[in-house]
């Protein structure tokens, strides 16, 4: 096969970018190798330093491995005559001269966001079409028309992005890194300062912007991010495996990402509470209940207690815990940090009670005495009662669990709340933790704070202890003459014998009191107050990117608008709305939004770029046929693309016994819930399938959607939404 010599040339120079990539993987390596190798000799601070380094040099490795695929994809020739490559990361030769630059760079701007109108240096911009390591294919945007006298049969276009956007779906999103648009383009590279809204329809990019937005962020914000990280918070553990390899694709894998339900350490929950509940638990209502409930395990007795220590009988007087109580509560310190003072404040008054009435009793008792009585009396059982009862320590989820199961206490805190609504929380102490639940979790841990005080002793240890070890990290790095390679931060992550071992991303993942340097919320819409509140304590310096469609909401708690939505983080917020809808065909599109329209619901009106062959396709069919019908429509599209991806979309209700069907038929094709992502059939709810999307979707009984919860339509819109290429409806009854 004949080729051009334009093609032959990129792919001549595309070969030396990828044997410069493989000889950094080998460079590296031998560092790796030799790190490893390497005799320390036998103090911990030796060993850790290695340790540090292997640490560093691996991850350098992943990055490299994981950048293999499309490696460069662009090129721009600037008016000068010079060209630049644009690619994943920024390749240097052996003389330190670029050769490919990083797709983030103030310099590639211009590939993204040259026009005609407005070159912005640029003659003209290059896409590279790969396969493996070889150019297959090149498309050529001339800006300068002197450019056209010469050969133009490569002039395509839009021809990648459209290739892109027709691609069959794998079951896992892929970066748009070689075709973002000029729309895109400007929100990714938005300052990182401050709230930052992307509000737009589906198929419009909303993700993919967010996550090349962190991508960004963390490449030009390094020193920032790097010890504090970027939290990227989605909807549902399956959102999270479907985006899962984006950010590795873009040379970027020290990001945490979490769905709503695992925002809490130590508890990772995917139940969802009945709608009323969910609605009740996630207003913000229930910040102020959990503080009065804290508030509430802080009593002073109504009367004198009688406290027996080692034969002698003491008093303990309701103005010693009350004194006690308001010095410790002045502090304004968590429920379980002030209880230390509030304790040292009984045992000191107790102590000199008892060393007098031991006095009292003809015994000396000298100063260096007084240690001792403070260890009898901490020890007394009486006591310790005492002082429990005044002022319980207490665990979040004890806490939240003695809430629900305890409806007295409940209606204590809850004067002006229904019987009505109270019942809406009562469960047993032993019923797990919810999606709901997890903010009221860590409300609750908010103000109850560190259960044993001895946390508190080790996090100051270890702060010290990180900043010797930068001290020597910077050490370490001079004497090893790899300056400017390796960061003292990173490196000091490994040292110490206190050190906190593991990337940021694993640390900052198991700490609850982390604060994150940016966090990036997907379908920001279904958020309710409470969870607002979380993320607003894991970002203080409210720097976030939030990106959503509020027509697409379908959770109980969430608001009608963003000013409302975002009422618990922040008042202050900067909206760019995104208006071309990149991925659903024009027929698709009209049809979901003609829906929308008729039931009422606001939506963000898009620009579809493509039609599809395939018309919208919906079949009625008696009740007693739908699931039959159902699978039949399954496997006719499968007649027409065996290699994509479908998914069955079903109110709840028919998940069982369609799941049941659709086995049966295809076998081991069927995939179910969040393990669905893998398989080429998908059987979701309208919920699930939140945030994806598949070469085809088949929608079963819509209307029972539409009216199943409060948001159905919102529910039945994101349905419709999903399809790249076809849309199949198939109900008992035409659409409402």
């Amino acid at each position: 096969m004949t080729i051009s010599p334009e093609l032959a040339r990129e792919r001549d120079y595309v070969s030396t970018l990828y044997a410069r990539l493989d000889a950094l993987r080998v460079e590296t390596q031998e560092q790796l190798d030799a790190v490893r190798a390497s005799n320390v000799g036998g103090t911990h601070q030796n060993r850790s330093e290695r340790d540090s380094f292997a640490r560093i040099y691996t991850d350098r490795m992943a990055q490299l491995n994981e950048v293999d695929e499309r490696l460069a994809f662009g090129r721009l020739e600037l008016q000068g005559g010079q060209t630049r490559y644009i690619g994943r990361i920024g390749l240097r030769d052996l003389d330190q001269q670029p050769i490919l630059l990083d797709w983030r760079v103030p310099q590639a701007s211009a590939f993204y966001q040259a026009t005609a109108a407005t070159p912005l240096g640029a003659r003209a911009r290059r896409h590279l079409t790969s396969k493996g390591r070889e150019v297959t294919r090149i498309e050529d945007e001339i800006f300068d028309t002197e450019l056209l006298e010469g050969d133009t049969s490569e002039l395509q276009g839009e021809g990648a992005l459209l290739a892109a956007l027709r691609a069959e779906r794998t079951g896992r999103m892929s970066d748009i890194v070689a075709t973002i648009q000029a729309e895109q383009d400007r929100i990714i590279r938005s300052d990182l300062a401050g709230v930052l809204v992307v509000q737009g329809g589906p198929g419009t990019g909303k993700t993919a912007v967010a996550l090349h937005r962190a991508a960004f962020l963390l490449y030009s914000h390094r020193e920032r991010l790097r010890s504090t990280g970027v939290l990227i918070v989605g909807p549902s553990p399956s959102f999270l495996q479907y985006i899962e390899a984006v950010l590795p694709s873009l040379g970027e894998t020290g990001v945490v990402l979490a769905s709503v339900g695992q925002l809490y350490p130590g508890v990772d929950t995917t139940i969802e509470d009945l709608p009323d509940v969910a609605a009740l638990k996630g207003s913000a209502r229930m910040a102020d209940i959990i503080a009065k409930g804290v508030k509430s395990r802080q009593q002073v007795p109504s009367g004198v207690q009688v406290l027996e220590v080692n034969g002698e009988k003491l008093r303990l007087e309701p103005r010693v815990v009350a004194t006690a109580m308001a010095a410790a509560q002045h502090t304004r310190k968590p429920h379980n940090v002030a209880r230390q003072q509030f304790q040292k404040s009984v045992l000191t008054s107790l102590t000199k009670q008892l060393a007098e009435q031991l006095k009292s009793h003809g015994n000396t008792v000298d100063e260096d005495d007084y240690s001792w009585l403070r260890e009898d009396l901490r020890a007394s059982y009486d006591v310790r009662v005492a002082l429990n009862t005044a002022w319980l320590p207490l665990t979040p989820e004890k806490f939240i669990q003695d809430m629900y199961a305890r409806p007295n206490w409940l209606a204590t805190l809850t004067p002006r709340w229904t019987d009505e609504e109270r019942a809406l929380l009562r469960r047993d102490r032993d019923a797990p933790f919810t999606i709901s639940d997890i903010p009221l979790l860590d409300e609750a841990a908010e103000l109850l704070g560190e259960f044993d005080a001895k946390n508190d002793a080790e996090k100051r240890e270890r702060k010290q202890q990180r900043k010797r070890d930068i001290e020597n990290a910077e050490a370490a790095i001079h004497n090893m003459g790899v300056e400017g390679l390796v960061n003292a931060e990173d490196l000091a992550a490994g040292f110490g014998e206190t050190a906190v071992r593991g990337t940021t991303a694993e640390r900052a993942a198991a700490d609850r009191s982390w604060t994150y340097g940016h966090i990036v919320v997907d379908e920001a819409q279904e958020l309710s107050p409470m969870q607002w509140r979380v993320l607003r304590r894991r970002c203080p310096l409210r720097s976030f990117t939030i990106v959503g469609d509020v027509a697409q909401a379908s959770a109980a708690a969430a608001a009608p608008n963003w000013r409302e939505a975002l009422r618990s983080l922040t008042t202050d917020f900067r909206l760019e709305e995104l208006t071309v809808n990149y991925r659903t065909p024009a027929q698709i599109t009209e049809a979901a939004e003609a829906m929308a329209v008729a039931h009422g619901l606001p939506i963000t009106s898009s620009r579809a770029v493509r039609d599809s062959e395939w018309p919208v396709d919906t079949l009625i069919v008696d009740p007693d046929d739908l699931l039959s019908a159902a699978v039949d429509v399954a496997d006719e599209d499968r007649e027409i693309d065996s290699r994509g991806t479908l998914a069955v979309i079903v109110p709840p209700r028919l998940l069982d016994a369609l799941y049941t069907q659709l086995e049966s038929k295809f076998g081991l094709q069927v995939g179910r819930g969040t393990q669905a992502l893998g398989s080429p059939i998908a059987l979701l709810t309208p919920q699930e399938s939140k945030g994806l999307e598949f070469d085809a979707v088949v929608i079963v009984e819509p209307n029972e959607i539409i009216t199943g919860s409060a948001r159905g339509v919102g529910a039945l819109y994101v349905a419709m939404t999903r399809p790249t290429q076809r849309l199949h409806m198939v109900g008992s009854s035409p659409l409402a």
